[in-house]
Formats: C-alpha cells, sequence, structure tokens
C-alpha cells in the first residue's frame, strides 16, 4: 500500500546537510490560535532555523475578506513570493514551532499555487532545538526570484460548493476541530461564532492523524486506522474543514501520505460556515455570548 512520507515530509538530518543548498529555501510557517497569547512573527524574529523566511499566514492572504487567512489572488502570491526569494525551481522546505500545526496550511498554498517541490519538515522547529542544531535572529536578505503560480482551482472549496456537497452527499466533509467543538459542548475560540458542526460533516480532530505528542504526522497505517475509526471512506472525495482552513492542510497532506487523489479543501471553513447563514447541529454557545 501506499506511503508517500517521504516525498512531502523530509528529516531534520535531511535540513541539516542542506542549510547552504542554494537551490534550497526554508520557511517558517508558524502561526498561532487567536486566543493561544503566542505572537508567530516575534517568535520568529527571536529565533528560527538559519536562513529561513517568516510567512505571515494572516498577511499572505487575501486582505479584503472579512475571513481571516482566505487564500491570496495567485498574481499577488506570486508578487510576494518573488519579494521573499522564493522562485521557480527551488525545494521549498516548510516548518512550524509545534512541529505540525500550521506548516500544512503552507504547504498547502504553495502546492495549491502550483508548486511540485515542497516539503515539511518532520518535527519541525521543537524538534530541531531538541536535537541542539542551529537556530538564529539574524533576518535573511534573499534575492528576488521569479514565481511563476499556477492555480489548482480542484485543490479548494467555497461555501457554496460545500454546501452542494453535503446536500448531494457528493464529496465528505471531514471536520479537523477538537470533538467538543465539533459537537457544541465547548465555544470557538473566535468570539461570536458558535460550535457545533455541518450537516453530515465528519468529525477527527486534528491529533488523530498525529503522533502522540502531536508533532509529527503518523505512517500510512497510522493514518489509516485513524480515518477508518472515524468513519471515513477512501473510495470518495474528501473534503476537510476545520476553525478557519488552517490545521485543516493537515488531513490534505496525511491524504496524500497515503496516495488518496480526490481531497480539497474548504478555506473559510467552520468560520465562513457558521458566519455566512449555513446550517448548524449540535450548536453551542458563542465565546463572549451571555
Amino acid at each position: 500500500m501506499i506511503d508517500a512520507r517521504s516525498r512531502w515530509i523530509v528529516s531534520t538530518d535531511w535540513l541539516a546537510g542542506h542549510l547552504d543548498a542554494p537551490d534550497v529555501v526554508i520557511v517558517d510557517a508558524s502561526w498561532y490560535l487567536p486566543t493561544s497569547g503566542r505572537d508567530a512573527a516575534a517568535e520568529y524574529r527571536a529565533e528560527h532555523i538559519p536562513g529561513a523566511v517568516f510567512f505571515d499566514i494572516d498577511a499572505i492572504a487575501d486582505t479584503t475578506s472579512s475571513l481571516p487567512h482566505m487564500l491570496p489572488r495567485p498574481e499577488a502570491f506570486s508578487s510576494t513570493m518573488r519579494k521573499m526569494g522564493i522562485g521557480d525551481g527551488q525545494r521549498i522546505v516548510v516548518y512550524d514551532a509545534v512541529g505540525m500545526f500550521s506548516a500544512a496550511r503552507v504547504w498547502w498554498t504553495f502546492r495549491l499555487m502550483g508548486v511540485e517541490d515542497v516539503v515539511i519538515l518532520d518535527g519541525g522547529l521543537a524538534a530541531w532545538r531538541a536535537e541542539g542544531r542551529p537556530v538564529s535572529d539574524d533576518i535573511p536578505d534573499r534575492p528576488e526570484r521569479h514565481f511563476t503560480a499556477r492555480f489548482d482551482h480542484g485543490a479548494v472549496r467555497d461555501f457554496s460548493e460545500v454546501q452542494h456537497a453535503l446536500a448531494g452527499n457528493s464529496a465528505q466533509v471531514v471536520d479537523l476541530r477538537p470533538a467538543a467543538r465539533f459537537n457544541g459542548t465547548e465555544p470557538e475560540p473566535r468570539e461570536g461564532l458558535p460550535s457545533g458542526h455541518m450537516p453530515g460533516g465528519i468529525s477527527l480532530p486534528m491529533p488523530e492523524l498525529l503522533t502522540a505528542d502531536g508533532s509529527r504526522m503518523k505512517d500510512a497505517d497510522g493514518i489509516r486506522a485513524a480515518l477508518a475509526a472515524a468513519g471515513v471512506d477512501l473510495h470518495r472525495p474528501i473534503v476537510s474543514s476545520c476553525g478557519s482552513g488552517v490545521n485543516g492542510a493537515v488531513l490534505n497532506l496525511a491524504l496524500e501520505v497515503i496516495g488518496h487523489p480526490h481531497h480539497a479543501l474548504f478555506d473559510g471553513s467552520w468560520t465562513e460556515w457558521a458566519s455566512a447563514g449555513g446550517e448548524i447541529e449540535d450548536r453551542g454557545p458563542a465565546r463572549g455570548a451571555a
């Protein structure tokens, strides 16, 4: 059975041996939930893998949208990547500070924009530091590179497409939020947003796809077991969802690891669904509600 983990995930040993390779660019994709009290950009400035550039998920986005970190237009993405020194023909290595939290969203964004050679660092910065490898506070000034975006419309779904998929049972919508938020027993981290789930949605909390410490993707057998336990049918298309389109990409990565080709991500995820009037089952109270 397919296990393409080595196609999409590289080891710390591999990266240590390629830190100075001219065709490798390292991207810090750290991001945290609004309630975490952590500042990813400040942490990057204080400490990062040498040579890494910072990918601000909230800024490299459609800033005209009222929804958080929605995908930017391809031409805007190309312009930003060019200025960051990321271009065609490079191998892009993405990591986050936790290990496997937000890196998959940036990996998925590059894939959606047509990049073939983009991988995730196994264990992220946490594993890198635990192994005593070098870190830096130097902000690299990379020369501009030409970046060609080739937008893959099949890899992303919007509100109406998800509505139709659920109504027609044409795809499974798999929700990676914690089970308590899916079940409406705990509030969402964004104030004013009710918890609950879409009718027909499948709950698969993100940690079920990860190792016990939450820093690494399970192997293919572990991924398949987690999907089976959640009731996901691998013979059918899958749309991933989460709170705001970040953690959901962990499922897209997992599906690539096991060779499941028919998957996409609901970019606006629960934030769009709940704020745009989508039907909600097991509706829970919104954070901050009386």
